[in-house]
C-alpha cells in the first residue's frame, strides 16, 4: 500500500502547480512519479487504485475552495462543506484512475507505450470529466501551464490536447531517468517545434476600438444578499460608472447578479411588474448617455396566476434610457449551487441549494451571439460556465469577445485565480478576447492569445478602462472542429502505445 500513498502525496503535490501557487513543475514531476509507479505495480486493480488515489489528492487540495461556499448557507451546517470537497474528489478520481488502467493495461510492457498511452487517455478521460453527469472540467492539467509558453498551441489542441501533452512532458522526465534518450528528444524536441509556430491567426494590431469599462464592486458574499444593502451596492456600482468624458462611447460591464432586485418578469400582477422598471431604469442611468451597460442580474418566472415558480441567472444589455438590447439565461447552472437535484427527497433532509432563495434556477438554451449596437457581436458565458471546453460560443453566428461575469464571492481565495486560468484557456482555444467582471475579483481583460492584459486584484474595489483586443483573424483550428481534435489525438497516442508495447513485448 506504499505505492499508493506515495500517489496520494504526488497528487496532493501536484495541486500546487495550478493558481493560485502556480508551481507548474510540480506537475510535471506528478506525472513522472506516477509513471514510476505503475512501471513497479504487478494488477490492475492496483493500477487503478494509484491512479484513483493520486486523484483524490489532487482534487482534496485542488478544490478545497468549495468549502467555503458552505460558510454563506445557514440552512445547512457550515461543515458540510469538507465533507462535500472529500466526496466530490472521491468521485473525480475515477477518471484519472481509467487513465492509469489504460496505461498499465496496454503499456506496461515498455515505458514509452506506457507514457504514450497515459497521456491519451489522460485527455480522452479529462474530456469524459466535463461532460459526464452535467460535467465538472475544473482543473485540467492544462490549466498549471496557462503561463508557460505552451499556452500557445492551445488554439491547435485544446485544452485536454495540453493535458495530455503535459503528461508526455512529465513521462519524458521519467524516460530521462530510465535513460531512454530517443524518446525524451522526441517529445522535448516535438514540443518546442509546436511551441515556436507562428501564431499566424492572431491580428498584429491586438486592439479594436471598442472603449470598455469593466466595473469591481468588492461586494462580499456576505452582503451581497443583506437585507437594505441593495441602495448600497447600486450607488457604489453608478459611482464606479461614472466616466469624466461624456462624449466618449463605452461598453460598461458589471459583474453576475450585481442587481439582486429582478430586472424582469413575466406574467405578474401590475403591482410587482412596477417593480422592473425601476430597477432597470436605476441600473441603466449609471452609464452616459452613450454608454451600454452590460449587468448580470435575475429574471423570475411567474406563472398565469402571477405565482412565482423559478428564475434565471441572466445577462441584460441595457441602453441609459433602460431599454433592454439583449438578454442572455445561463444554460449550465450548478447542481446544488443554483438548483437542488431531486428536491423532494433532498429537501426534507434538511438540505439546501447554497444560493439563497427557495425555488431552482431554469438553464437558458444555450450559446448565443447578442448584436450590442455600435459594440459589435457578443457572446456570454455566467460564472462556471467558461470552464467547458468547446461550448462557450455559437459556432454559427461567431462573436468578436466573450463577456464572462462572474461571482467568485463564494469561491474563497483559491476559487477565482484558478478560474481566470480557465478563462484564458477559452480565449486562447477560440481566438477570442474574454472579459471578466467579478464582485470581488479577478476581474480581467483577456486578448486572443489567452494573455491577460489588465487585471483588478482579489478583494479589490475599482475599474478597468480599456480598448478591446480584436479577435483572430481567422477561427483556429479548436474553434473549428471543437474536441474532436484532442480526443482524436488522445486515441492515435493510445493506439500508438499499443502498438508500440506489443512490438517490444
Amino acid at each position: 500500500m506504499l505505492t499508493v500513498l506515495y500517489a496520494l502525496l504526488a497528487g496532493a503535490a501536484s495541486a500546487f502547480a495550478f493558481e493560485p501557487t502556480g508551481l507548474w513543475p510540480l506537475l510535471l514531476l506528478a506525472f513522472a512519479l506516477l509513471c514510476e509507479l505503475l512501471v513497479r505495480t504487478k494488477t490492475l486493480g492496483r493500477a487503478l487504485l494509484i491512479g484513483w488515489a493520486f486523484g483524490v489528492g489532487q482534487f482534496s487540495v485542488g478544490l478545497n475552495w468549495i468549502q467555503f461556499a458552505f460558510t454563506f448557507q445557514d440552512k445547512m451546517p457550515h461543515w458540510l462543506g469538507y465533507i462535500a470537497v472529500v466526496l466530490l474528489s472521491l468521485y473525480l478520481a475515477v477518471y484519472p484512475a481509467m487513465a492509469t488502467g489504460l496505461a498499465w493495461r496496454f503499456g506496461r510492457s515498455d515505458r514509452t507505450a506506457l507514457v504514450m498511452v497515459l497521456a491519451g487517455s489522460w485527455a480522452v478521460t479529462e474530456w469524459l470529466r466535463g461532460t459526464m453527469f452535467t460535467g465538472f472540467p475544473w482543473n485540467p492539467a492544462a490549466a498549471a501551464l496557462v503561463s508557460t509558453p505552451l499556452i500557445r498551441v492551445t488554439p491547435l489542441i485544446g485544452t485536454y490536447g495540453l493535458s495530455g501533452l503535459a503528461v508526455l512532458l512529465g513521462g519524458a522526465l521519467f524516460l530521462a531517468y530510465h535513460r531512454r534518450w530517443l524518446p525524451l528528444v522526441l517529445i522535448a524536441g516535438g514540443t518546442a517545434l509546436v511551441t515556436a509556430l507562428p501564431a499566424s491567426s492572431v491580428p498584429a494590431d491586438p486592439l479594436t476600438v471598442t472603449n470598455v469599462r469593466i466595473v469591481q464592486p468588492n461586494i462580499g458574499q456576505e452582503d451581497k444578499w443583506r437585507k437594505g444593502f441593495a441602495d448600497q451596492a447600486a450607488e457604489r456600482l453608478a459611482r464606479l460608472s461614472t466616466s469624466a468624458d461624456a462624449r466618449t462611447n463605452r461598453l460598461v460591464l458589471w459583474p453576475e447578479a450585481a442587481v439582486v432586485e429582478p430586472l424582469e418578469i413575466d406574467q405578474i400582477d401590475t403591482i410587482r411588474r412596477a417593480m422592473v422598471p425601476f430597477e432597470r431604469l436605476r441600473a441603466a442611468t449609471s452609464v452616459g448617455q452613450t454608454d451600454l451597460l452590460v449587468t448580470g442580474g435575475l429574471a423570475l418566472v411567474a406563472d398565469r396566476n402571477g405565482e412565482i415558480v423559478g428564475a434565471t441567472n441572466s445577462v441584460f444589455a441595457l441602453k441609459p434610457t433602460g431599454e433592454l438590447v439583449g438578454r442572455y439565461d445561463k444554460s449550465h447552472l450548478v447542481p446544488y449551487g443554483e438548483y437542488l437535484p431531486m428536491r423532494p427527497v433532498l429537501s426534507t433532509i434538511g438540505l439546501s441549494r447554497l444560493a439563497p432563495g427557495d425555488v431552482d434556477f431554469a438553464a437558458g438554451p444555450g450559446p448565443r451571439t447578442i448584436d450590442l449596437p455600435g459594440f459589435g457581436k457578443m457572446g456570454v458565458q455566467v460564472c462556471y460556465e467558461i470552464i467547458f471546453s468547446g461550448h462557450v460560443v455559437d459556432w454559427q453566428n461567431r462573436p468578436a469577445f466573450i463577456f464572462n461575469p462572474s461571482n467568485d464571492a463564494w469561491f474563497g481565495s483559491w476559487g477565482p485565480p484558478q478560474h481566470l486560468a480557465q478563462a484564458r484557456l477559452r480565449a486562447a482555444e477560440e481566438g477570442i478576447p474574454v472579459l471578466r467582471s467579478t464582485p470581488t475579483g479577478i476581474s480581467a481583460v483577456i486578448d486572443a492569445r489567452g494573455h491577460v492584459v489588465k487585471s483588478l486584484p482579489w478583494r479589490t474595489a475599482g475599474v478597468i478602462d480599456a480598448m478591446l483586443p480584436a479577435a483572430a483573424k481567422a477561427p483556429p483550428p479548436f474553434a473549428r472542429f471543437g474536441n474532436l481534435i484532442p480526443i482524436l489525438l488522445g486515441f492515435a497516442l493510445m493506439l500508438g502505445g499499443i502498438v508500440l508495447g506489443r512490438g517490444r513485448r
